[in-house]
């Protein structure tokens, strides 16, 4: 089942993300973990790249056992890594596989990358979107409710935006955020602009202090003072912190939810006890609106 179809059942959709091994030994706890979260019921689960598509065989792997299990994957292949004949065969591998969802990215070039030119027909996720359109795929595009860290300006980024929802876009999935005034901000000004796909809000459960500024470095993205204190207070007890980054998780989604935001997409970080617990606490606001 595609995305589309999903979202065109649903008033709210809840997807979950997990990031495959960087090595074939760790592939089976991955797996393990992706059955987990599957056990909660997702609408749809996505698999990453992985840095210069460092994973890209294990993305395909893990997609396609989350699609024998029933559940639509959402597969992510990046720019980044990939030239028209590696893209024509992940296609391949997909339908084969049955994932008919794809999330088409620029990607990250790895660390330790000693050139960062990209293929000249793949420079940017838009191009990826077209060509997955052309091939039958439900497309999704990734977007930044700050501001992509490469661009300008936020006008420079919502004419990106304009390009991938042009180019064939179905849906789009946001970088994590910590303030949800800057989705809603964001959402007006994709409105404003005429970009009125489905969003889905991406949430990145802080449940460890180092976390934060890690992902700050990764996505720039704005911590609200409320979010510091608890981890500055809760950094050395790690059972308190995973209380408080939950309860923080939680109160963010309800508050989407109330708002009319209708896709919640959670990034796991591969810790579905984690994930659970954050279900738990919203599974039944999420099937009252639903229901309603």
């Amino acid at each position: 089942m595609t995305i589309s179809e999903i979202q065109a059942r649903k008033r709210i959709t809840l997807s979950f993300e997990v990031f495959p091994p960087k090595t074939d030994t760790s592939l089976s706890a991955t797996i393990d973990v992706a059955r987990q979260l599957d056990s909660l019921g997702p609408d749809f689960i996505s698999v990453t790249w992985g840095a210069g598509g460092t994973t890209a065989g294990r993305t395909v792997e893990i997609s396609q056992r989350i699609a024998a299990l029933g559940r639509p994957a959402l597969a992510h292949l990046t720019c980044v890594g990939s030239t028209p004949e590696t893209v024509a065969s992940t296609m391949t591998s997909l339908k084969a596989a049955g994932v008919e969802n794809v999330l088409a990215l620029r990607g990250d070039f790895p660390a330790d990358a000693t050139s960062r030119e990209l293929h000249p027909s793949l420079r940017h996720a838009s191009d990826l979107c077209a060509i997955l359109k052309k091939e039958g795929f439900c497309v999704g595009a990734a977007c930044y409710p700050e501001g992509h860290p490469e661009c300008a300006n936020r006008d420079e980024d919502i004419d990106n935006m304009v390009v991938k929802a042009e180019a064939g876009a179905d849906f789009l999935v946001t970088q994590m955020f910590f303030d949800n005034n800057m989705l809603y901000s964001y959402l007006y000004r994709l409105q404003k602009r005429g970009v009125r796909l489905p969003v889905h809000a991406g949430i990145m459960p802080i449940v460890n202090a180092k976390q934060v500024a890690r992902m700050v470095r990764l996505s720039n993205a704005y911590v609200p003072a409320k979010l510091l204190s608890f981890c500055d207070k809760f950094a050395d007890n790690p059972s308190a912190m995973r209380q408080a980054g939950i309860a923080y998780a939680t109160d963010q989604i309800i508050d989407l939810i109330s708002n009319g935001v209708g896709g919640i997409h959670l990034y796991t970080m591969n810790k579905p006890e984690v994930t659970r617990d954050i279900i738990r606490n919203v599974d039944a606001i999420i099937g009252a609106v639903n229901a309603s």
